[in-house]
């Protein structure tokens, strides 16, 4: 059993945590939804990975609108996933198998279920009349500012009992709370330590830059149509129209964050990794949030998420920007979540190139993420509009499909047509082109992407310098990146040939020795170069 939180309180750092979907990971009771009793029935096969923790999308009481992210009840399970008994199993049953339990906070806004809103929507004057964000209408009525929701329309929803309006970043039914409100700080931070005393290692904080808005209500500026990206929101969404200075990232949000890293500090070794959505200045609000060693632990922004090739160039200028913006602040890489679609078809991977990008993963300064299904190479499921749930993907459809196809059920077996899942009819259908990647039919291959996510992890584990170290030395030649990672005296060299065509580079200077042969690493030739194949590593550690 590897050491608990309390023997290594920097367990998190350079960790590898793997992300569970508990709707789509293992059905229990045949009703075609995942549960917290399927998780634990499965939590061996992500044990057998080597990974160090497991983090659950949210599993609260909810109405579900979307998908467990409008909490109704931050203290409870909500019945579809099972009980609060079913949870405390969950977590006795991953701390024997050494991995540390992480789970969702949705902080920034509730569900219009949520006592607390239904309260503060009655009056103007009741004990909760200011936990949410209100607002007056405009002299001609309509919304306070020009603030848009990330799903679509104006960010401000009217609500005829107190004549006022109420901000909702994201869907009408999740209105916003007021941060500035310190009961409501107050609450969260109970809820915080609700979880702590049951047992939770840590927390995944969704939208860590939405929480605090600008009490002036001051309207967006509109953003430069040459800076528009698409990493938080599609093209088709008027979202990317404006410059998000007001309805987020307020600096506000720092005296709390420092709120709640003291609350964690009361619980030796647990953590936090902060979701930062921000298409514009990701990167420095990671900085920023995971600076001083008072805030968040760690953070990732969308730069390695988003649509954007990820090329041997592309990965240097991330990596020398975070460099930038965050000089003593830690991140957490992931190629493949829940809100995107799966890397593998975002990049248009072969199982080649797929092995070669884990093995760059496992090799990053950083924490890792992998998501449910990436150990098996999934690439995105064709979703058919008739079975679409997300509200996101039924908003913009077709142009964009929304987060469906990335959240399909995971595939264990190949013998019957729902992979293992479910005896049931699952919520949304299980991919046909998945049954062939099933965990049941690549255990006996061993040539199979799952045996590689595992030889990663075990190489990166195996070397100090990947799970702690510094980098250095980056640098991008033609397809081929290379830098290398260092921690108490080890370095080690990290090349990565990220296209389909042979390369040649001349090999650093230095005393030189291949590590890294189960990962298919290239040995350093007499000649003095590096002769790579197409999509091969060369992983060599300094004498």
């Amino acid at each position: 059993m590897r050491p608990s939180r309390q023997d290594n309180p920097e367990w998190w750092r350079g960790a590898v945590i793997y992300q569970i979907y508990p709707r789509s990971y293992q059905d229990s009771n045949g009703d075609g939804v995942g549960d917290l009793n399927g998780i634990t029935s499965r939590l061996p096969h992500i044990a057998s990975l080597g990974v160090d923790a497991i983090w659950i999308s949210p599993f609260f009481t909810s109405p579900m609108k979307d998908f467990g992210y409008d909490v109704s009840d931050y203290c409870d399970v909500d019945p579809m996933f099972g009980t609060l008994a079913d949870f405390d199993a969950l977590v006795d049953t991953a701390h024997k198998l050494g991995l540390k339990v992480v789970i969702d906070q949705v902080l920034s806004h509730t569900s219009d279920a949520h006592p607390w809103f239904k309260e503060s929507r009655q009056s103007r004057d009741n004990a909760r009349a200011d936990w949410y964000v209100w607002a007056d209408p405009r002299p001609d009525g309509t919304p306070p500012n020009n603030w848009l929701s990330i799903f679509g329309g104006s960010a401000w929803q009217w609500d005829g009992r107190r004549e006022q309006y109420y901000l909702h970043n994201f869907l009408v039914s999740q209105p916003d709370l007021n941060f500035h409100c310190p009961a409501v700080q107050d609450a969260l931070l109970d809820a915080v330590r609700f979880w702590l005393d049951r047992g939770v290692d840590g927390f995944r904080l969704d939208t860590i830059n939405f929480y605090i808005h600008d009490k002036d209500l001051r309207d967006n500026p509109p953003l430069p149509k040459e800076q528009r990206n698409a990493s938080i929101a599609p093209s088709v969404n008027p979202y990317n129209h404006q410059d998000h200075l007001y309805d987020k990232n307020q600096p506000e949000n720092l005296e709390f964050l420092k709120r709640f890293r003291a609350l964690l500090d009361e619980y030796p070794g647990s953590t936090s990794v902060g979701e930062v959505g921000d298409a514009q200045r990701g990167l420095e609000i990671m900085g920023e949030y995971t600076s001083g060693g008072d805030k968040a632990h760690m953070c990732y922004a969308f730069e390695f998420l988003s649509g954007n090739s990820l090329t041997a160039a592309r990965v240097v200028e991330v990596l020398r920007a975070v460099d930038e913006a965050a000089p003593d602040g830690w991140p957490c890489w992931a190629f493949s979540n829940h809100d995107v679609p799966r890397h593998v078809t975002r990049w248009g991977l072969s199982d080649a190139a797929a092995k070669a990008y884990c093995t760059l993963l496992h090799c990053l300064r950083g924490s890792l993420c992998l998501y449910q299904g990436e150990e098996l190479g999934l690439p995105e499921a064709d979703v058919a509009f008739e079975d679409l749930q997300d509200p996101y993907g039924i908003e913009f459809w077709p142009e964009f499909k929304g987060r469906d196809g990335c959240r399909t059920p995971m595939v264990w077996e190949a013998s019957n047509r729902n992979g293992g899942f479910s005896t049931g009819q699952p919520w949304l259908p299980v991919s046909p082109e998945h049954l062939n990647r099933a965990v049941g039919v690549q255990e006996k291959d061993p040539g199979a992407i799952l045996h590689h996510y595992r030889h990663a992890l075990r190489f990166r584990h195996a070397h100090k310098a990947l799970v702690k170290g510094v980098h250095a030395d980056l640098a991008a030649t033609g397809d081929v990146v290379q830098f290398t990672r260092s921690h108490e005296g080890e370095t080690i060299l990290c090349v990565f040939n990220l296209s389909d065509r042979p390369s040649t580079i001349p090999m650093p200077e230095g005393d030189w020795h291949r590590i890294g042969a189960e990962l298919g690493s290239a040995a350093p030739q007499a000649d003095g170069k590096l002769h790579l194949g197409p999509w091969q590593p060369a992983l060599a550690l300094k004498r």
